[in-house]
């Protein structure tokens, strides 16, 4: 008897533990079918409510709170190319204002594209609206763009290289091509000033061909050709393409010590303050070489002469040292130097 209800009360016991082991499996699939469920919800409720926002602005403003909430935390199946910029007037950030409309043009063309889908997102955080997301991130400069993928954190490859690249948003679409697999098409609004200006040009010029129909010789001056070739290269050598193509921004103002930088510290970049600065030394030089030319070739008196060559010399030596100089900080370890390290 002794060993039959010992029998029955540990099969009670064996009975009532694996009721308990089911009860628990249960909770716990039913725990994680609510958790599911919920992350669906409000994963839901966050697309929705990017798409609304998506729908009223093409770049998204952000705050701290805003931050963490859709961009920050999970759940998220959406990429955000966020710029973290200054756009206030007493943070005096001019080339904040230029990106911005590069990044503007971008997220338009993407916003009323057909392709357009809740796959990318552009938003914009300012310094001043969002300190906090500034500091969270470890940022101190603007502007900044920054690629927050649908999965997992961001690596060094979702900044963007503003110095090398430009903020042009032809360059901004090809970064969001590689990093979310997303074709953006970049349609800029019309521009008339350009067509304007051509044909301004091309109506001053006819009418001056028309004025002097009678005498047409200055278009078989070997100066006036010359002049314009010369401009041509000028421009072309300074840069200039470069600038058009890539869009750098003017200057680089650090915020920490407030120093502006014209000339850009690598050889893979430039600034456009730097393309004029370049502009500007080429033609001393060459107005240099010009001098050293006529004082050789001229009639006129060996006293101005004299000048001529003085003048010509000094314009080559400095500017042609300063040229030197600039090329000597872009390429560092260039071993030559000139007057002026």
């Amino acid at each position: 008897l002794v060993l039959i209800f010992c029998f029955i009360g540990f099969y009670h016991v064996h009975i009532l533990h694996m009721d308990l082991c089911l009860a628990a499996l249960f909770c716990t699939s039913h725990t994680c079918k609510s958790s599911e469920r919920y992350a669906e919800t409000l994963l839901s409720e966050k697309v929705t409510q990017m798409m609304e926002w998506a729908s009223k602005r093409s770049v998204i403003r952000m705050n701290g709170d805003k931050f963490r909430r859709f961009v920050k935390a999970p759940p998220r199946n959406y990429s955000v190319v966020i710029m973290f910029t200054a756009l206030q007037p007493q943070r005096q950030c001019g080339v904040c204002r230029q990106a911005d409309e590069e990044f503007q043009v971008l997220a338009n063309s993407w916003r009323y594209s057909s392709a357009f889908t809740n796959k990318v997102f552009f938003a914009s955080v300012d310094f001043d609206e969002g300190s906090d997301v500034f500091q969270m991130l470890n940022m101190n400069s603007a502007p900044t763009f920054l690629h927050f993928p649908s999965k997992g954190k961001p690596r060094r490859s979702d900044t963007y290289e503003l110095q090398v690249r430009g903020f042009a948003a032809e360059q901004l679409a090809r970064w969001v091509a590689d990093r979310t697999d997303v074709q953006i098409r970049v349609i800029r609004p019309p521009n008339y000033a350009g067509p304007l200006l051509l044909g301004f040009l091309l109506a001053m010029i006819g009418g001056l061909a028309y004025l002097r129909r009678h005498n047409l010789e200055f278009l078989f001056n070997k100066n006036v050709w010359a002049f314009s070739a010369l401009c041509f290269v000028l421009i072309m050598t300074s840069g200039q393409m470069w600038n058009h193509i890539r869009g750098p921004p003017y200057a680089h103002k650090n915020p920490s010590t407030g120093q502006v930088s014209y000339i850009h510290g690598s050889s893979q970049a430039q600034f456009v303050a730097e393309t004029h600065i370049v502009l500007l030394f080429n033609s001393a030089v060459t107005m240099g070489i010009v001098l050293l030319c006529e004082a050789a070739t001229s009639d006129i008196d060996i006293g101005k002469r004299k000048i001529m060559c003085v003048a010509g010399i000094g314009l080559v030596m400095l500017f042609f040292s300063w040229l030197l100089s600039i090329f000597r900080a872009k390429y560092h370890g260039y071993p030559y130097s000139f007057l002026m390290s």
